[in-house]
């Protein structure tokens, strides 16, 4: 009976994730424990940065709906200039400032905060790449592409990821924007989209 209990126990805890490549290749972060939260997989982070190559370098990179910080993490591992992550849930803010200790990574930001809020109301420069992740019951990618488009926060050019559920109809883009690459992965399909300069 107490085997069973330790295992019940532990398939219940969050567990651990790890950076893929870069300065911080093979590290463990944490994942909070908040329902919903559903960090980017390996499989789909190590595609991703692969597309992302060309463009992380000294990039300047948000992290919406952040969670635990995996994508952020991961630019920054890989040479991004500097991540600001937005996430509303004070117990995931807990765990990723727990992960950007650990890290000593002195380029996050961190805001305990809305994203639409945060996109209505926020002056941060310009952004080179933005991660865009949120809860797929939220069904509200279309309404946040909206909003980052007529938000000033996109560098000329930026380029925007996004994660949906694969059931669902693709997000409708703001004009101007253009897909990249498209994959699918379990019941995700991701993304990366050029958010044009003139959108």
């Amino acid at each position: 009976m107490a085997k069973r209990i330790a295992k019940a126990a532990q398939k219940n805890q969050p567990g651990r994730l790890r950076i893929v490549a870069g300065n911080w290749r093979s590290r463990l972060l944490d994942i909070a424990d908040v329902p919903g939260l559903r960090p980017t997989s390996e499989r789909v982070r190590e595609t991703l940065f692969n597309w992302l190559a060309p463009r992380i370098a000294r990039a300047r990179v948000l992290d919406l709906f952040a969670g635990t910080g995996a994508l952020g993490l991961e630019a920054l591992s890989r040479g991004a200039a500097e991540a600001v992550f937005v996430e509303s849930s004070a117990v995931a803010v807990a765990t990723l400032r727990k992960n950007v200790a650990a890290l000593e990574a002195c380029s996050a930001q961190i805001n305990n905060t809305d994203a639409f809020d945060y996109l209505q109301r926020s002056t941060d420069a310009p952004f080179d790449v933005v991660f865009l992740d949120p809860p797929f019951a939220a069904d509200n990618l279309d309404e946040l592409c909206r909003l980052l488009a007529k938000s000033s926060l996109l560098a000329a050019n930026a380029w925007v990821y996004l994660e949906e559920d694969r059931v669902r109809v693709p997000v409708t883009l703001p004009d101007g924007w253009r897909r990249l690459k498209t994959k699918q992965a379990g019941n995700v399909r991701y993304s990366l989209v050029e958010a044009a300069a003139d959108a």
